[in-house]
């Protein structure tokens, strides 16, 4: 299959200016011009479903879906009319709004696990205050996290885990720990180095691979066993995995659970949730123990992102979101699997994860991950109408769409082929993306703020 490359015009003159005002270029590491190749488009001006239509008028079917934000589709109907009923009477008052009981109630039936919930806007803020109250709760400082599971939060607790810690104190950087997923040996070790020490653990119920030999509930009996809280980080899995959370699907009741992501269908909401012994210590009527500063934020209850949470609950509760995932999913990673085989590439591109979350690895000729080839493959799916940073579904994806792409991936594995017999520099346009977490810009990094 053919393709021509798209114009970028208009997206590549405001990456200058974008540039100029806005460190990175973007609000969000992942969306950033490192991220993508040269030749891609620079700015989304719209979505309708699961496409999306770029500055310049080119349309895509997309499965980044908002970095899994949206699990209905862009501008889904009935959210967007719950969230229009709610503005129209103003968004942000001086005491609560009746919503926020309204949307606690949903949640909380809705996560059955759990027996209280604050909302707030984004990720970092839900798991940055289970760690608060776990450290208050515990009286302790360190706190594990899965080293496996590449992001918990943007606060100094657990970016100074990764490469790019710069202007965290190391001092801050010792209380972090880390494990690995589906090793409780690894856990274990953590609670006899650190005997009384460890605070909590923190990590996804999974990233696509299931927990074997019981390795949540394991976990969570170490956890107890040594007087720390057991965290589940469900960003991602609490409405792609089940409707009611990964934690209903895996049987298992933690602790403190946090989560956001497509909790609003793109919709900033958030929420930390869990067990009344440990959120009443943000709250007003206990005196047994020093209060905690538990998630006091000015916009955390913005009444139209909480419609847009209680409409979206609602929705999974009442049509098959998760199992029409799971479909869609699953037809389109055979398509592709089925396309790498007739390619011969199944030595070097590979479909991982769950069905409602899929995404790709792309090799080299010696099998190595590869950042050239990942770029190279962004290129050839962008020139056919995808954009594909994974292979996120929607509630939206059709089969239609599943068709089309499977044929636009076709074409690209054509070029993906000859790059790997005659060099992947032959084929990719300008540089290669780069990881985020990485400690320096590489020299010439500077060339992407120049489109």
């Amino acid at each position: 299959m053919d393709a021509q490359t798209p114009p970028f015009e208009h997206s590549d003159r405001l990456r200058k200016k974008a540039h100029r005002l806005i460190p990175g270029g973007a609000h969000t590491y992942a969306k950033g011009d490192d991220q993508y190749p040269v030749l891609s488009p620079g700015f989304i001006r719209r979505g309708a479903g699961s496409h999306v239509w770029d500055v310049d008028g080119n349309e895509y079917i997309e499965y980044g879906m908002g970095n899994r934000a949206v699990g209905l589709g862009h501008a889904y109907p009935p959210v967007l009319k719950a969230v229009e009923e709610a503005l129209r009477h103003g968004c942000n008052f001086t005491r609560p709004t009746e919503i926020e009981v309204q949307c606690a109630e949903t949640f909380l039936d809705t996560i059955t696990g759990a027996e209280m919930v604050k909302f707030c806007k984004d990720g970092s803020d839900a798991t940055s205050g289970a760690v608060r109250l776990a450290r208050a709760y515990t009286g302790r400082d360190m706190v594990a996290c899965c080293a496996d599971h590449p992001f918990f939060s943007t606060d100094d607790w657990f970016i100074g885990t990764t490469r790019m810690n710069a202007g965290i104190p190391d001092a801050v950087r010792q209380l972090t720990l880390t494990f690995r997923y589906n090793d409780i040996q690894s856990v274990r070790s953590l609670f006899d180095q650190h005997p009384g020490r460890i605070a909590a653990l923190i990590l996804e119920p999974s990233r696509g691979e299931d927990p074997k030999d019981g390795f949540l509930h394991e976990a969570r009996r170490l956890c107890h066993e040594n007087g720390a809280l057991f965290i589940l980080d469900e960003m991602i899995t609490g409405f792609r995995w089940h409707a009611r959370g990964a934690q209903a699907l895996y049987d298992i009741v933690p602790d403190l659970s946090c989560f956001g992501k497509a909790l609003g269908n793109g919709f900033s909401v958030s929420a930390l949730a869990g067990k009344r012994e440990f959120m009443r210590l943000g709250g007003l009527d206990h005196t047994d123990r020093p209060r905690v500063f538990l998630l006091s934020t000015t916009h955390g209850a913005e009444t139209h992102a909480l419609a847009a949470a209680i409409a979206t609950m609602n929705i999974y509760g009442d049509e098959p979101v998760i199992e029409t995932l799971h479909v869609q999913g699953r037809k389109l990673r055979d398509g592709i699997e089925q396309v790498i085989a007739r390619h011969g590439l199944q030595s070097f591109v590979r479909i991982v994860g769950r069905p409602s979350c899929l995404a790709y690895a792309t090799l080299d000729q010696a099998g190595e991950p590869s950042q050239s080839f990942r770029t190279l493959f962004l290129q050839e799916t962008i020139r056919r109408g995808l954009l594909m940073p994974s292979l996120v579904v929607s509630y939206t994806h059709s089969d239609e769409d599943i068709a089309r792409t499977i044929e636009a991936v076709d074409g690209a594995l054509g070029v993906y082929a000859l790059a790997l017999d005659q060099g992947v520099e032959r084929y990719l346009v300008g540089r290669p993306s780069q990881i985020v977490y990485r400690r320096f810009n590489q020299d010439g990094a500077t060339a992407l703020a120049a489109g």
